[in-house]
């Protein structure tokens, strides 16, 4: 099976996370152990047969370090909880999945009564299509999530949206506008998303994100980082009702217990270069 593939750089992001998913689920200690992913893996080689890019040929080779792979699995698998004690409480809520990518979340995370729905750019839902058919309660829509008529589409109580590397490629006033729309138009919604720190947004440490997203990552020139903030609670200053719940770094992973990372874990630098943060936006 060949898939229609066209999709600009920010969008191909989603390779490497798929490529993280499926290397996890090969290996001899998964963490998220998302099977799923092999086989999508699978079919996309076919389609990237005939490349001659470098992002697209280290799905080929396997050329990704062994620490994004486990970051990139650690950080799923930590979203998939956050959804599903969410799900606990509240069993026939909306799950929003934006910039969804071509991960298998709703398959990992449904309890059989949620609405869940995959928003991403047209490229990446032209491909998802062709891989995963929509249900009664599974949706996709393909548009910019700062198109905010899709907002309307959502009739649930009760609902929470994850963002997993999605918000540091957007400019900061598009993120503000997403969240007082999502703030008024959704009943105390909770969303959980990743940020980056806006101290590596100057400077030489521009350069060195720079240089890992281009010669470390192979992504393209249109995949930058656009939007950081100082700290955790810097969002609750957007507005009054965005309360922080909780904050989430790679390091504080149960899983990760080696000597070298409980002493990283005390570096608060360290810890916030990249973090999830997760709030609820109370009217």
């Amino acid at each position: 099976m060949k898939l229609d593939i066209n999709l600009n750089d920010v969008s191909e992001t989603a390779f490497l996370t798929l490529h993280c998913h499926a290397l996890d689920a090969q290996s001899r200690r998964p963490y998220l152990n998302d099977k799923g992913a092999i086989h999508t893996m699978d079919i996309l080689k076919s389609s990237f047969s005939e490349s001659d890019r470098d992002l697209h040929k280290n799905l080929f080779e396997d050329k990704v370090k062994s620490n994004l792979i486990t970051h990139t699995a650690l950080r799923a698998k930590r979203y998939d909880s956050y959804i599903r004690s969410f799900l606990d409480q509240f069993p026939e809520a909306a799950v929003i999945n934006i910039g969804c990518g071509l991960d298998n979340r709703f398959e990992r995370v449904d309890n059989g009564k949620i609405s869940f729905y995959d928003l991403d750019l047209p490229d990446i839902i032209n491909i998802k299509k062709q891989l995963f058919p929509e249900t009664k309660r599974y949706t996709q829509i393909s548009q910019s999530v700062f198109e905010f008529d899709w907002i309307d589409r959502i009739k649930n109580e009760h609902v929470i949206l994850a963002a997993e590397g999605v918000f540091m490629y957007c400019q900061e006033r598009d993120v503000r506008a997403l969240f007082f729309k999502l703030q008024e138009k959704l009943n105390n919604p909770e969303i959980v998303f990743e940020v980056f720190s806006s101290k590596w947004l100057r400077g030489w440490r521009k350069s060195m994100t720079e240089f890992k997203l281009r010669k470390q990552l192979k992504f393209g020139e249109g995949a930058a980082y656009l939007f950081g903030i100082p700290d955790s609670d810097a969002i609750e200053g957007w507005n009054e009702g965005m309360k922080l719940l909780d904050e989430w770094s790679y390091l504080d992973s149960e899983e990760l217990n080696s000597g070298m990372m409980k002493l990283l874990k005390k570096n608060e630098a360290l810890r916030k270069v990249q973090w999830t943060v997760h709030y609820r936006l109370d009217k």
